[in-house]
């Protein structure tokens, strides 16, 4: 598979979550061509701060390994990672991370994107911006213009 059927398969996570109310970001980690791990955000209906597209797909691929150490493993997620989901995808030891869209919408936004983006370099983790970026974008705008009419 290449990235964009890979990103189509966050995508469809990210769906998952816009159906459930959440915020619409999807995660899936591939290991040896294989989805081992999916998720989207559930923060609202597991009422858990932490349950977030990619803390939801590293668990499951965890899981699915058999340990934690997600070795060779390939993140795609439809938006950038917060800084907490940053520390985890470094933590697991995922070396390559394909992110949809980036999230900057102000200075504050650019700090962190700044921070996050040095934090993989420094530990040598390889990330591509953009990959389906229209389509990653798209559903978080609709997400957001059905919230703010309501």
């Amino acid at each position: 598979m290449n990235k964009e059927l890979y990103m189509k398969e966050a995508l469809k996570e990210a769906d998952k979550a816009f159906k459930k109310g959440e915020t619409p970001i999807g995660a899936i980690i591939v290991k040896d061509g294989n989805i081992i791990g999916r998720g989207h955000n559930l923060t609202e209906t597991l009422n858990d701060s932490t349950a977030h597209a990619e803390i939801v797909a590293i668990r499951e691929a965890a899981r699915n390994l058999g340990g934690w150490r997600l070795i060779d493993c390939e993140l795609y997620v439809t938006m950038e990672p917060c800084i907490m989901c940053s520390g985890a995808i470094v933590n697991s030891r995922i070396k390559k991370l394909i992110i949809g869209t980036k999230h900057i919408k102000n200075e504050y936004t650019e700090n962190q994107h700044k921070f996050k983006t040095d934090y993989y370099e420094r530990n040598n983790i390889n990330v591509l911006f953009g990959v389906l970026k229209e389509e990653c974008s798209n559903i978080l705008q609709e997400f957001f213009r059905a919230l703010r009419k309501r």
